[in-house]
């Protein structure tokens, strides 16, 4: 086709978003299908994106917020500032908090597109959380870590891992040696590998086929609709300030109350724009809480997209009407080396994201959502051992249980959110896989009766997970967020259930242990895990009774919690006894 130059007509637009959207899906879809490790081909911990030349994101597909609205653009300009000169065949291997990867476990393979005359036009991205990353302990979040050197990671900021399609053997033989599964690991790396070179493959053909000029016509004429849309849906908002507090729970290296998440949220709806202040902060943290300017930039993103039109594209076209404030060398900032940021995508970051959702929530009924269930239970722990009867040791991050979706004005929670920054994307494990994987037994798993944030909607109720070793000890590594500060509910909404964990000896005996830790299971014990449960939005007497009975019903509910928090009375049949629930709704105020 000739090229041409101009605006698109919407056909043509609606057609380009889909087939280069289609590129992200299938660099997806190689890596599900083809990573080794159960953090990609079970859990789906993974996301891959497309960014143009100078470095802004153009496409994301089904990816996890928290991994693309912010860090893979920063990583392709750390890539292009470290190596002006690039060429078709390069790859880069890049894991550095310091230069826009979110934390040092999301391992990013960045593949520039080259066109046949030698011009860079875009860069795809493939961003895969690590069952292992040489940590100086077996997990990849470590919660404890004093800076990265106690972390121990292979730091990649931007390394060139692959010249002319070949790979670079040093940086191979250094993940080798330091990865506790390196196996596993060059698997995960070759799906990576594979995932990037099929999104370099189909630009280079789709760019074959229309013409670079007209496809950068549509990279523009996108970015341009999309910032439109983010100017209609603020424009929509109330303008005003409002702020929130979200307090993590103490961890080693925190202050005994916590880490409280102070958000100041302004928005100008004459002016289309939103700003999210994040600099009234304590400093960087002697633990691995910290997060990385990504995942700074990226959860107050998510907050607001939360609390808008969901149909918004989220690209840089979007982002020209969000700003967002920093400052250095702080928890939740721009970190300076060497602070470590081994938990940055999870923990603080999902309290920057529900304080901004909360924020707004409160600034006027209908807008925003409430908080989100705390995250990093020993649920979804990394175990790590040695196998006897295979005769190898394993690490691998497990997904049997994390629950936590807020409720929002108009709908109940996504049980099943995950987190803030996981939007519901990474699966649930399949038990039967985790047993023939790892040698473990899970003896139960089930929601938690009445953890649900009540509300007018509510949040998502909470989980119950047991496991332990079926042979051989079994190390568990977790980083417990809401134990003691647990989802808080937005506009008379009530507070998720917490989180909980404890050891069950051989002789039945129960031990809690603290929320962050490393703890050792000897074959006979098992890990008890509560997730946590997401806020309620609007007062629960506010509930519609017929749904109330519903969720008594269904169990999420008890009769009792029916009428002590949301002032409905049901008769022997479990239907509503209208006369009762309006006498106690009366009395309720």
């Amino acid at each position: 086709m000739t090229a041409r130059t101009g605006a698109l007509d919407g056909v043509e637009l609606a057609l380009l978003i889909s087939r280069v959207e289609g590129v992200a899906r299938k660099m997806a879809n190689t890596l599900l299908r083809t990573g080794r490790s159960g953090v990609l081909n079970i859990a789906r911990d993974f996301s891959c994106c497309i960014i143009t030349a100078d470095d802004r994101l153009l496409a994301t597909a089904e990816s996890l917020p928290i991994h693309v609205l912010s860090g893979p653009d920063m990583m392709a300009a750390s890539v292009r500032e470290h190596h002006p000169v690039l060429a078709r065949g390069d790859a880069f291997l890049h894991n550095s908090p310091y230069h826009g990867c979110s934390h040092p476990a999301d391992h990013t393979l960045l593949v520039p597109v080259i066109d046949d005359a030698g011009v860079h036009r875009f860069t795809v991205v493939a961003k895969a959380h690590q069952a292992d990353c040489g940590n100086s302990e077996p997990t990849t979040y470590m919660g404890a870590a004093r800076d990265v050197y106690h972390e121990g990671a292979l730091i990649f900021p931007g390394v060139r891992v692959q010249k002319d399609y070949r790979d670079v053997e040093d940086i191979i033989r250094m993940c080798m040696l330091r990865i506790r599964v390196p196996e596993q690991w060059w698997g995960d790396y070759l799906a990576m590998l594979g995932a990037a070179r099929i999104g370099e493959r189909e630009l280079l053909a789709l760019g074959a086929e229309i013409g670079w000029e007209r496809l950068g016509d549509f990279t523009e004429t996108w970015f341009d609709y999309s910032e439109a849309r983010m100017r209609a849906a603020l424009s929509a908002l109330p303008s005003g300030r409002g702020s929130w507090t979200s307090t993590h729970d103490a961890v080693p290296g925190t202050p005994e109350a916590g880490v409280p998440i102070n958000v100041t949220v302004e928005v100008d709806a004459a002016a289309e724009r939103i700003a999210v202040d994040l600099t009234d902060n304590m400093d960087a943290l002697p633990c691995g809480l910290n997060l990385s300017e990504a995942c700074a930039r990226t959860s107050a993103m998510i907050g607001v997209f939360n609390s808008i039109d969901p149909t918004v594209p989220k690209n840089a076209g979007a982002f020209r009407r969000i700003d967002i404030r920093l400052k250095e060398n702080s928890v939740c900032g721009v970190p300076r080396h060497p602070t470590s940021c081994s938990v940055a995508t999870t923990n603080i970051a999902d309290r920057v994201a529900n304080s901004v959702q909360a924020a707004l929530a409160e600034m006027k009924d209908g807008i925003g959502m409430a908080e989100t269930g705390a995250i990093l239970p020993a649920s979804i722990g990394v175990v790590s051992g040695y196998d006897p009867e295979k005769g190898e040791p394993y690490v691998n991050q497990l997904f049997l249980a994390f629950t936590g979706g807020s409720a929002g004005p108009h709908a109940d929670a996504w049980i099943t959110l995950g987190h803030v920054g996981n939007a519901g994307l990474c699966y649930q494990d399949s038990i039967e896989l985790d047993e023939l994987r790892q040698p473990l037994l899970v003896e139960t798993r089930r929601f938690l009766t009445d953890s649900e944030g009540a509300g007018r909607t509510k949040g998502g109720a909470g989980m119950l997970v047991e496991f332990g070793p079926t042979r051989g000890d079994m190390a568990v590594a977790f980083v417990s967020d809401g134990t003691y500060n647990p989802a808080k509910g937005v506009r008379g909404g009530g507070l998720g259930g917490a989180a909980y964990q404890a050891i069950r000896r051989k002789d039945g005996a129960v031990e809690p242990t603290p929320n962050c830790a490393v703890v050792t299971l000897a074959t006979g014990e098992t890990i008890i895990s509560h997730c946590c449960g997401g806020g309620g939005y609007g007062r629960p007497e506010e509930r519609a009774p017929e749904r109330v009975a519903r969720d008594v019903r269904e169990g999420w509910v008890s009769p009792d919690r029916a009428r002590d928090v949301y002032r409905v009375a049901l008769d022997g049949a479990g239907a509503v006894d209208a006369a009762e629930t309006a006498r106690l709704r009366g009395a309720a105020g």
